[in-house]
């Protein structure tokens, strides 16, 4: 069963639940709440980006902070246990990663928050150290105005992956 045929039959509170798990906005929860039930995959992601992008940055930022930084294990269990399962997951590219690639990304992190005033987001699934690597030094580059609405892109994307997650006993499986 995917993730959102899973909201689609659990009671309100695990259906809010679910949905935290795949975007940490909670306008973005309620607004997807009021167009429960939604029957099929299509109108699921559907529903996820339109409300998405109907909201501001303020709860885009939101979102951002329900995540870990990119090679931030520590962070994954400790300060985000419903999800950390999740991040791992999509983050695996960074788990053979050399020392210096793991230090690079923790001070491309430092100056990418730093300059925009969140964190570095970006859709990690099949992506190695390198390559998020590259695209953190790439978007620092990045004007604020653009690099907001390059970020909320990158959310949308997880989104969708964890919407279409496969679920086990009303838990998302592994986003990937």
């Amino acid at each position: 069963m995917e993730t959102w045929q899973a909201i689609d039959a659990a009671r309100p509170e695990e259906a809010r639940r679910l949905l935290r798990a795949c975007c940490g906005s909670e306008r973005w929860v309620t607004r997807m709440m009021r167009r429960r039930p939604f029957t099929s995959r299509e109108t699921a992601l559907s529903a996820a980006r339109d409300e998405w992008l109907a909201l501001d940055e303020i709860d885009w930022k939101e979102a951002f902070s329900h995540h870990p930084k990119i090679g931030d294990r520590d962070a994954l269990r400790r300060r985000f246990p419903e999800t950390h399962h999740l991040s791992a997951r999509e983050q695996a590219g960074v788990d053979d990663a050399q020392e210096d690639v793991l230090g690079a990304l923790a001070s491309g992190n430092q100056a990418y928050e730093a300059r925009f005033g969140y964190i570095f987001i970006v859709c990690a699934t099949g992506k190695s150290a390198d390559e998020m690597l590259a695209l953190l030094r790439e978007r620092l580059t990045h004007d604020p105005a653009d690099e907001i609405r390059v970020a909320a892109e990158e959310q949308a994307k997880i989104t969708a992956l964890r919407l279409t997650a496969s679920t086990l006993n009303g838990t998302l499986n592994g986003a990937s």
